[in-house]
């Protein structure tokens, strides 16, 4: 394992462990997705540092993982009601309301601006505030 790997793995293992939470609710299970999805990220590792916004590529594989585990475990609509393949600004209200990152965390995460996330994120306030 590179030193940026490991690096990235301890800014962004607890956030992907929080966000995995709200799709599973055991957390052994979230734990083994977010598992799942590092070893798929460390796999295309060089590909992902080359890529134009690496946290992006990354957010994106831990999104599919997260999809593709919860439609395999419990359907295409979980227990919550809720789906993983939920659109990204829905995303950005799950991991401001529900898991509580501040949108510099969440623009950390996700690979976005801070600007461009406030600005999602009171849009789908207004839209969604009753679904979370």
């Amino acid at each position: 394992m590179s030193v940026e790997f490991a690096a990235f793995c301890e800014l962004h293992e607890p956030r992907y462990q929080s966000y995995a939470r709200v799709w599973f609710q055991e957390p052994g299970a979230a734990h083994r997705v977010v598992r799942l999805a590092l070893h798929a990220i460390a796999a295309v590792w060089p590909t992902v540092l080359e890529s134009s916004n690496p946290a992006a590529e990354a957010w994106q594989i831990l999104r599919d993982t997260v999809t593709e585990q919860h439609s395999g475990a419990t359907g295409a609509a979980g227990t919550s009601g809720l789906r993983p393949d939920v659109e990204g600004d829905e995303d950005l209200a799950i991991l401001h309301y529900v898991v509580g990152l501040a949108t510099p965390e969440i623009a950390d995460v996700m690979g976005g601006d801070t600007a461009s996330i406030t600005s999602q994120l009171r849009q789908t306030h207004r839209r969604r505030a009753t679904d979370w």
